[in-house]
């Protein structure tokens, strides 16, 4: 019998609640509730979930997102989160997947199967000798879903945007710079966590892989990158770039090549369409695509935000949807 199924992606832009927030929560919620109602997401992959302490010496919980999920279709799902080294979920800007069908496994990758590159940086005042390890900012969150008799992998992750990592002594406030020459490397460092990430997202579709070449993956998130950028290389590993016909298998398709172009973009920056949301799939996942959809109607221009155009309580992110029919016959059946 085939299954129909449905997968999005939305960032939802540091989810949160308290006195300093705004908008505040209930006006987030009302604006937000329709389109995750809308989207019918049977996976639901989510960033920039913020967390909350009920009180001073409590631990970290979720608060904003279950109130925002509360009588949705979403408030019973299977639920995995990033988590931080002490067990709990990470103060700010969580990787979160909502799930339909039953989570057999999940983990979740930061310099785990690429340690830390070492660095010495040259503009810092004081200069610290000796290099330091450069660690991504978030980890990949990875997930493998029991659907029907199928095994579906779905990793989440949020790349850094490339704008310049912090050099010690070399900024007067948190966005002006003492020269041009530590902005510049700041921005190089910024580019090996990105692209590092990236590599190591990489890395942990090899594995599943590795152990079937047939598997059913799913790369979704925010890229903070086009289809043409070096993060988005990296992850899709086109044959061009490869140079071997024996890994098109491996290949990873970005999905919304199905939408028209003219509407193929999930972010407005100053006037700019950008497409920085996407779904990858497997080759053996997009032969089950049976449409794409960005939600992407009245989206605000990111840019207006330092104009004095209030923050929207969506979000400048577009919600990125795909729908797809598993067959029997797709993929290797989970045992």
């Amino acid at each position: 019998m085939n299954l129909k199924l449905r997968i999005a992606t939305y960032n939802v832009e540091s989810l949160d609640e308290g006195p300093d927030v705004f908008p505040p929560l209930s006006e987030r919620i009302a604006a937000l509730r329709p389109y995750l109602e809308d989207l019918r997401a049977d996976v639901l992959c989510l960033q920039e979930v913020n967390a909350q302490k009920p009180d001073k010496h409590g631990h970290r919980i979720l608060a904003a997102l279950d109130k925002l999920l509360a009588g949705t279709r979403y408030a019973e799902f299977h639920r995995a989160t990033t988590m931080s080294q002490d067990g709990e979920v990470l103060d700010i800007h969580n990787l979160v997947i909502l799930s339909r069908f039953p989570i057999l496994e999940q983990q979740q990758f930061q310099n785990d199967l690429m340690p830390a590159p070492s660095y010495e940086p040259v503009t810092a005042q004081p200069r610290a000798p000796g290099a330091h390890p450069v660690r991504w900012d978030r980890p990949v969150l990875a997930v493998t879903l029991e659907v029907d008799r199928h095994r579906l992998h779905v990793l989440n992750l949020h790349l850094r945007a490339p704008r310049a990592a912090p050099v010690p002594g070399q900024k007067t406030t948190a966005s002006q710079w003492r020269s041009i020459g530590a902005w510049a490397e700041g921005y190089f460092l910024a580019s090996i966590k990105r692209i590092g990430q990236a590599v190591e997202t990489r890395l942990a579709v090899e594995r599943f892989f590795d152990a079937d070449a047939r598997a059913l993956i799913l790369v979704a998130g925010d890229f903070n990158a086009g289809i043409k950028e070096m993060p988005l290389r990296i992850l899709v590993g086109d044959l061009e770039d490869i140079g071997n016909p024996a890994l098109s298998a491996r290949q990873l398709i970005p999905l919304e090549g199905a939408v028209a172009a003219e509407q193929r973009f999930s972010v407005r920056h100053k006037g700019e369409k950008l497409m920085l949301d996407h779904l990858l799939a497997s080759r053996e996942l997009h032969r089950c695509v049976d449409g794409v959809e960005i939600y992407n109607r009245g989206l605000p221009d990111e840019a207006d935000e330092g104009t004095g155009h209030a923050r929207p309580a969506t979000s400048f992110h577009a919600p990125v949807v795909a729908e797809f029919t598993l067959k029997p016959s797709t993929g290797n059946p989970a045992r």
